[in-house]
């Protein structure tokens, strides 16, 4: 059976008819800038080709049928026209608010049978909301021919993450997941959202980047998440800024001293520090991908994971033992990508050195008594796209 058959046949014994086409939307790693797009800031993810698939045919009646091959149960049955926020619905809440964030923006979706399946690992850090989020909006675009374009799609599923599940996140990893372009990263500017694609072709430098998947689960709705956007905000209103991108670099000391003398907290110092570093991080990173030298940003990823770590602690034990353990084995630099506490590590390698330092990685593991990770190599892949 094909990639496309599949979902075609699941959607067709659970529903009694085919469905009107088939969809894909992917994860993402991001390379450099955590936690700086709800902070107006800059980030660099690419898409890998795991994927959240969805089989879509319309419906006139006001129903909302989901079903999902990866998640025990049967069909969830809403009506659309009574979907409300913080509503609950489990896994169905990513699709469902994606109908009502459409619809409360004024577009006639008048109802669907949507069945899903993923590819993207849960709990990673690699966006397995992100990815079912777009591919449903993408599905509903062209089915209904609401006309929208791929950033306008990214911001829907967005909205429907916030408003709708209550999750505060930035709009990262719906711009990666609908956006990216096979053998690039996504150079985005999250103020205005313009962005660049960047080849990335680490083959031709002899180059690979690792994912290791902890399986260390973390849930971003748990408030720890909400507390650092808001001490962001906090920073950036103490400032007299509107967000803090608009604090350059060179005047970040001067920024932090102000927040000290001013009685802020320090973790609200620490945030600013990380968020104006990062976006600085990522400015580098971009002048040597366009300079075409790849393997000088692996000093910035361990760089970047230090910050994450010790100005936002968001890392784990078990993000910061793939972090030493790639690096004592040969790594170029790797730092944790994602919300953290927990999910996933990327590694720059050179490739002729990638087995080794994932057997490091793992026997770093096994020492500590720590699950086995899952690693496999991030491969710049395609955006959202249709299959069938």
């Amino acid at each position: 059976m094909t990639e496309n058959s599949e979902p075609t046949v699941a959607f067709t014994e659970l529903y009694g008819s085919a469905p009107e086409g088939v969809w894909a939307a992917p994860g993402r790693v991001n390379l450099i800038g955590e936690y700086t797009d709800f902070n107006d800031g800059f980030v660099m993810p690419l898409a890998l080709p795991h994927t959240a698939r969805a089989a879509v045919a319309r419906r006139a009646d006001g129903e909302l049928r989901l079903h999902s091959a990866d998640v025990p149960g049967g069909v969830v049955r809403l009506r659309v026209d009574e979907l409300a926020p913080h509503q609950g619905h489990g896994w169905a809440a990513y699709p469902a608010g994606v109908v009502w964030a459409l619809r409360e923006a004024g577009h006639p979706v008048t109802g669907a049978d949507i069945q899903l399946s993923s590819t993207v690992p849960t709990g990673a850090g690699l966006s397995s909301s992100a990815a079912l989020e777009v591919v449903t909006a993408l599905a509903l675009n062209d089915l209904f021919e609401l006309g929208l374009s791929a950033p306008e799609l990214a911001v829907i599923g967005q909205r429907a993450e916030n408003a709708f599940v209550g999750v505060p996140c930035g709009v990262m990893d719906q711009m990666a997941s609908a956006c990216c372009t096979e053998g690039h990263a996504l150079y985005l500017d999250t103020r205005d959202l313009t962005q660049r694609q960047v080849p990335f072709d680490l083959a031709a430098h002899g180059l690979r980047l690792l994912v290791v998947d902890t399986r260390v689960k973390h849930e971003l709705g748990d408030g720890a998440y909400a507390e650092r956007r808001a001490g962001c905000e906090a920073g950036a209103a103490a400032l007299g800024l509107r967000t803090l991108r608009e604090l350059p670099y060179d005047g970040l000391g001067a920024a932090l001293d102000t927040l000290g003398r001013g009685g802020a907290d320090e973790s609200v110092v620490r945030y600013v520090r990380h968020v104006v570093s990062d976006n600085e991080r990522v400015e580098r990173v971009i002048a040597l991908l366009d300079a075409g030298d790849v393997r000088a940003a692996g000093p910035i990823l361990d760089a970047g994971h230090a910050s994450l770590r010790d100005d936002l602690r968001v890392s784990c034990p078990e993000l910061d033992l793939v972090v030493s353990a790639a690096g004592e084995a040969g790594a170029l630099g790797a730092r944790m990508t994602g919300g953290g506490f927990g999910g996933s590590a990327i590694v720059l390698v050179d490739e002729a050195q990638a087995d080794t330092v994932a057997k490091s990685v793992l026997k770093a593991f096994a020492s500590a008594g720590y699950a086995a990770p899952r690693i496999f190599p991030a491969v710049p892949s395609a955006g959202a796209r249709r299959l069938a």
